[in-house]
């Protein structure tokens, strides 16, 4: 099986083509081999309700790496894999907004599996928001706090994989370009 990066970003406004954080949470083999957290200097403004989402501020962020140095960090653990997150387009379509506006290139498209879409077939009739899938199998999780979220996907995805399903029937493809 292809490395799994599962990741999770949280924004600084409502605009969503900035990160503030991002966690990365890497499943290997079907076991986690690895994590990496890193806040984000957005280079924008904040808005109140995601700080108060987050906790992240401009204050909290003003000494934490730029989306283009944090990148030669993450790019190798991206590059290869096939990308996951809980509700994957949003979090794909911040990563494009970064790589876009700082004029950075990567690759045209990228596998990715999302999270919540495979809930909805695998799990029906609950909700499939991440806090109560996490509740639902016991996870623990601190909200809004992206290397807690990304963990947390992993361990859902990990109870999917568990349970039998099949990654290739969820395999999506999303265009960077």
């Amino acid at each position: 099986m292809a490395r799994l990066t599962i990741f999770d970003v949280e924004t600084p406004n409502r605009r969503s083509d900035r990160m503030s954080a991002i966690g990365i949470t890497i499943v290997e083999d079907g076991a986690i081999t690895g994590s990496f957290f890193s806040l984000v200097n957005p280079e924008t403004y904040f808005e109140p309700f995601n700080t108060f989402l987050t906790g992240i501020s401009e204050k909290t962020v003003q000494d934490a790496p730029t989306f283009p140095q944090l990148w030669e960090q993450i790019e190798p653990l991206m590059s290869g894999s096939i990308l996951v997150a809980h509700n994957a387009v949003f979090d794909l379509s911040v990563l494009k907004r970064c790589l876009r506006d700082y004029g950075i290139f990567w690759q045209d498209d990228v596998r990715y599996l999302c999270t919540v879409q495979m809930g909805r077939r695998l799990l029906p009739g609950i909700s499939h928001k991440l806090n109560v899938l996490c509740d639902y199998y016991g996870i623990p999780l601190d909200h809004h706090q992206a290397d807690s979220d990304s963990m947390a996907c992993a361990q859902i995805l990990l109870r999917y994989l568990a349970s039998g399903a099949d990654i290739r029937q969820f395999l999506r493809t999303y265009c960077f370009f």
